[in-house]
């Protein structure tokens, strides 16, 4: 009796490890099958890029991804599927891959990589600054993300040049817009639209515009004082602006640049030889 419940229970591990052994062959095989699957369909993925079939491309990515969602190869398929839809431009496909990248993978070492694209993305989206600043906000929000999250990246560094570009725009439209109220004599408007360029956007090249266009209206009010403060501060800021021959020309209206004095000078007498030559 005792040597029969000695043999049943060897009988019984054997069994068991009979059993063990056989369903840890089957996720061995099932993990290098599922390895070869997600390697066929990147491959797949990344020879369309290469082609130029990015909607192929990312179906391919997507599939990586569907496979084996916990693999290291899940996000940087989801990127690759998102970096060709942003390679033929298909802006709206790449956003929604990236906000699912953010979402599913906030801790993924790429995530600074996906802020970027996601920011550049809504940044090609700008056309017309002038009636849609909802492309412009999302991508300005981005960048300002980046340097304030991941400050020490390359990423970073290119935002903040992003931004100086992005604020350039916003200050055109504040121009665009003041220079509108011009027209229509809305002289109050148009005052603070200028001053919205002095106080939000004083690293552009609308900067010189705006203040020229202050010394206009406060000497158009009366408030000469005023005016004369901004073409000081437009003249010792950048006294050889064109847009500082304009404000002297407020208070002078006799004056006339030596240049171009000089320039219409020698070109007249140029046309007055020329037409000699049919007298």
């Amino acid at each position: 009796m005792r040597f029969f419940l000695v043999f049943l229970i060897l009988t019984s591990l054997t069994f068991f490890v009979g059993c063990k052994s056989k369903k840890e062959e089957k996720i061995v095989l099932d993990s290098k099958d599922l390895e070869s699957q997600m390697t066929e369909a990147y491959n797949e993925g990344l020879k369309a890029l290469e082609e130029g079939d990015v909607l192929f491309a990312a179906k391919n990515f997507n599939i990586v991804e569907n496979i084996y969602p916990q693999s290291i190869w899940a996000p940087r398929s989801v990127l690759m599927a998102a970096y060709s839809y942003y390679s033929q431009d298909y802006y709206g496909d790449a956003i929604a891959e990236l906000k699912r990248f953010i979402k599913n993978y906030p801790e993924n070492e790429n995530t600074s990589y996906a802020y970027f694209l996601l920011a550049t993305c809504y940044y090609e989206l700008i056309v017309d600054e002038k009636k849609d600043l909802s492309s412009i906000d999302k991508s300005k929000n981005y960048y300002n993300l980046i340097i304030e999250k991941y400050p020490n990246t390359d990423f970073a560094l290119d935002s903040k040049f992003k931004l100086l570009l992005i604020n350039n725009i916003l200050a055109s439209k504040e121009i665009y817009v003041g220079k509108y109220y011009l027209t229509k004599r809305k002289w109050i408007p148009a005052m603070n639209r200028f001053k919205n360029v002095l106080n939000d956007y004083e690293e552009t090249e609308y900067v010189e515009e705006a203040i020229h266009r202050l010394v206009e209206i406060n000497y158009i009010l009366g408030l000469e004082e005023e005016a004369k403060k901004y073409a000081v501060l437009l003249g010792y800021n950048y006294q050889s602006s064109e847009w500082y021959k304009e404000s002297y020309r407020v208070f002078n209206k006799d004056y006339k640049d030596p240049v171009t004095r000089i320039k219409k000078e020698k070109g007249n007498k140029i046309i007055n030889k020329f037409k000699d030559l049919f007298k």
